[in-house]
């Protein structure tokens, strides 16, 4: 693989261990945002009812509905949920959160080897974030970003070499995430009264559907309260999975509630709707929109892993019989890559949590 060159504008890893004591301008959120920007570290209580799910009981009939009835409220009242036996490995997710580490431990140096370039297009492997918002401010986070499911169509020559044991123990693990998926989507449907596969066929099926992950690597701030990890957004996904490294930072919008913090639940995965689930189901699972906050004392890493259906092949719509007498269809037909460019679900800069208008 090719040495790139370390890019113009530094890494946030490298800002971090500067010994700066204000963070660039660039990083400044704007006034609207700051007003509730806080230390994630010191807010004291989090959580304030972000659903808890025990998946445990499925396989029995009785277990199944009621985690069908508690994935559909968490869906439909929150789009996020904490789900636990999830039937991820403990071993599996901690080799990869220990390699993951390893990864970023590496000096920049090594890590540039890996480099991506957006402007050309290649969007995946190790990067940060371009100013490309409305607001043309930067997110404090560097990132490592790859497919990672299914196999074959992986790039694996762009995985990390070091750690060793980083390519073999990320396909074990997206193999394992993507069985829970599987268990996520069926009891989604099962919850608006669809036969259990339909959601998945909708958005892909078993042999389209994509896993990408994203290893979000956040850096000490010195000025926690006027910076973002990531700024508010809701993700273009049909589910995203999220794992962390113990150090809390994931907040979510609640109407009613503001902005609320995910609870560190031991063995857990954090899961969220995301576009594309809100537009096949005509909203009634709602894309949530959620946002990440630093500190000054701990890095927090976290692994985001993003389903999603093929860019091209299927037109995400509203299923029709989840469009009731008397309703209409609130979003337009679309490709996933249309979806990608129109962006309908975009967070309004004000800490409001509203969504545009579809």
């Amino acid at each position: 693989m090719a040495t790139k060159t370390i890019p113009p504008t530094p890494r946030v890893e490298i800002l971090a261990n500067s010994g700066l004591c204000s963070i660039p301008t660039e990083f400044v959120r704007t006034e609207s945002e700051r007003k509730d920007i806080v230390d994630v570290l010191n807010i004291g209580a989090i959580g304030h009812g972000i659903p808890i799910v025990d998946l445990g009981g499925v396989s029995s009939e009785e277990g199944r509905w009621r985690c069908v009835e508690e994935v559909k409220a968490a869906a439909t009242e929150w789009g996020v949920m904490l789900v636990v036996n999830h039937g991820v490995q403990d071993e599996i997710i901690e080799r990869l959160q220990a390699l993951g580490r390893g990864f970023f431990d590496l000096p920049v140096e090594e890590k540039e080897k890996y480099a991506n370039d957006q402007s050309s297009g290649q969007i995946q492997g190790y990067g940060s974030k371009l100013a490309n918002n409305a607001n043309g401010k930067l997110e404090w986070q560097d990132y490592f970003f790859h497919l990672v499911y299914p196999k074959e169509k992986a790039d694996l020559a762009i995985w990390p070499t070091e750690p060793a044991d980083y390519i073999a123990t990320t396909i074990s693990f997206a193999e394992e995430l993507r069985t829970l998926a599987t268990k996520m989507f069926s009891l989604l449907s099962l919850g608006l009264g669809l036969d259990e596969n339909k959601l998945e066929a909708e958005l892909g099926g078993k042999d389209d559907l994509l896993l990408q992950l994203k290893i979000n690597y956040y850096p000490r701030c010195p000025q926690p309260e006027l910076a973002l990890g990531v700024e508010a957004h809701t993700d273009v996904s049909a589910l995203s999975f999220i794992l962390h490294n113990g150090v809390p930072g994931l907040q979510v919008f609640k109407k009613g509630f503001g902005w609320v913090t995910a609870p560190l639940v031991p063995n857990s995965i954090i899961v969220h709707v995301g576009d594309a689930l809100e537009i096949i189901t005509n909203g009634r699972y709602h894309s949530v929109l959620h946002r990440g906050l630093v500190n000054k004392e701990n890095i927090r890493i976290s692994w985001a892993v993003f389903c999603e259906p093929p860019r091209e092949k299927v037109v995400l719509r509203p299923l029709p019989e989840l469009v009731g007498e008397g309703e209409v269809a609130r979003f337009e037909p679309r490709t996933f890559a249309e979806h990608l460019e129109r962006k309908l679900f975009k967070a309004r800069v004000t800490g409001s949590g509203d969504k545009a208008v579809v």
